[in-house]
């Protein structure tokens, strides 16, 4: 029942009620508290809360044509259990595209402004065409696959849940965005700047064999950054990493791929074959990302819990307290 401005949820049964009713208590709950509700139902009566709902889900078995009509997602089994998994999987696509989203904008960010910037101050940019096309497509298609075919865990269940309004990027992805590509820019803007001084590289192929130690050292750190996606908030991010075969299959056939561009595709991808010690070199570089995201989700970003007590209203107590 609601009061004034508040309004509590108490361990109430609502049963044998009209169609209006459950129908006005959808209409409420997204309008009043902006929540995002899903409603289970079989009957007929059924129907107009089904539609309302942000997710309706009929029983395939024991539901009438009616209510399957109005649902978004039917039940075949009838078992609730299935809602579940409903759930579970709901929550990992939507957290997968997060981490796509989150892996492709660092990309994005950080190739703009080294190709922008080198060819505004030195006239020149260190990745062409044909490298950044190869980066298009480690960022996209094979991106795309490895990040979205990660499963679903229990821990998902867990979280908090995602409301109405919220921002798809959220303050998390921001952090390890900008954490990420500020230390890709810093690499690769060192390499292009003092790079030959450095490493004492010298001769008529000195542009273009520090030219592919930048483009060498970009794509491990996507290789790198790639897995530091895989957790957007937790520093393990090795678990479960051999139980995505699709994952480490694509991460493999980018390191091989990478390998015959860089040594024996260099008339095609402007390349040079590298020394053993620049290839290292390459790989050191990209794996100290990992470093980096282990420091930055240390860096707090949202403070306090959600959902204590939302809009007002107060959560069914559980356990103990609801004696």
């Amino acid at each position: 029942m609601c009061t004034g401005q508040h309004c509590t949820l108490s361990m109430q049964v609502m049963a044998r009620s009209l169609p209006m009713d459950k129908f006005k208590l959808v209409t409420s709950l997204k309008s009043m508290y902006q929540e995002v509700v899903a409603v289970t139902g079989d009957g007929t009566n059924d129907a107009p809360a089904l539609c309302e709902s942000d997710i309706g889900l009929a029983m395939g078995i024991a539901g009438t044509e009616v209510a399957k009509e109005n649902a978004d997602v039917i039940i075949m089994d009838d078992n609730f259990k299935t809602i579940v998994n409903v759930a579970r999987w709901g929550r990992a696509v939507y957290v997968n595209i997060q981490k796509f989203v989150q892996f492709q904008l660092t990309v994005n960010i950080v190739a703009l402004i080294v190709n922008f910037v080198s060819a505004c101050v030195i006239g020149t940019a260190p990745l062409t065409a044909v490298q950044l096309l190869w980066v298009n497509m480690i960022m996209d298609t094979l991106g795309a696959l490895a990040l979205a075919t990660e499963p679903p865990n229990d821990e998902m269940m867990k979280r908090s849940p995602v409301r109405r309004g919220d921002s798809f990027i959220t303050k998390v992805m921001w952090r390890n965005i900008l954490g990420q590509a500020l230390y890709q820019l810093l690499v690769l803007g060192t390499l292009m700047i003092v790079g030959k001084r450095l490493l004492d590289i010298e001769g008529p192929t000195a542009d273009k064999t520090i030219n592919t130690l930048i483009f060498n050292s970009f794509v491990f750190c996507q290789v790198f950054n790639e897995i530091n996606s895989r957790e957007m908030d937790k520093i393990n991010v090795f678990r479960g990493i051999f139980r995505n075969w699709i994952f480490v299959g694509i991460l493999t056939a980018t390191v091989i791929f990478q390998v015959i561009i860089v040594e024996l595709l260099g008339t095609f991808a402007n390349t040079v074959p590298l020394s053993l010690e620049l290839w290292s070199l390459s790989v050191v570089l990209g794996s100290v990302s990992m470093i980096v995201s282990v420091i930055l989700k240390c860096i707090p970003v949202e403070s306090g819990k959600r959902f204590t007590k939302p809009h007002g209203y107060e959560l069914i107590p559980e356990g103990p307290e609801a004696l």
